[in-house]
């Protein structure tokens, strides 16, 4: 974990589709639970199963692999950066579908900063 600052600093400097060329790290349950990458910041990136092939945990990438991943959204609690795979051959197979269904915003969403400005406060 980075500290609260920094976590704060690093949101603010990243977009909705924005690319990372990142390394595939840890596949800790394949076919479970998603991939953990390294997109070289201070705060760990993540791939959720849902947007991994789900036919075969074969055709996840593998630790190791290299390729280039988009900023889907950010998890806050877990000071997370949550990735898409650019490449279609690690993306889910109904990922219009699935973008349709659960994220109907997202190309509209590309390019604007992942976090809009705070709350105030009473």
């Amino acid at each position: 974990m980075v500290t609260e600052a920094e976590w704060e600093r690093v949101q603010g400097e990243l977009r909705f589709g924005q690319v990372f060329t990142g390394t595939v790290v840890r596949v800790p349950r394949p076919g479970a639970i998603g991939v953990f990458v390294d997109i070289g910041l201070s705060v760990g990136g993540f791939v959720d199963v849902v947007l991994l092939p789900r036919r075969r945990s074969e055709d996840w990438p593998a630790e190791g692999t290299v390729t280039d991943f988009e900023v889907w959204w950010v998890h806050s609690d877990h000071q997370q950066i949550r990735l898409k795979p650019s490449d279609p051959q690690y993306l889910c197979e109904d990922f219009a579908d699935f973008v349709a269904r659960f994220r109907p915003n997202w190309p509209s969403d590309i390019g604007k900063a992942v976090r809009g400005p705070r709350p105030s406060t009473p």
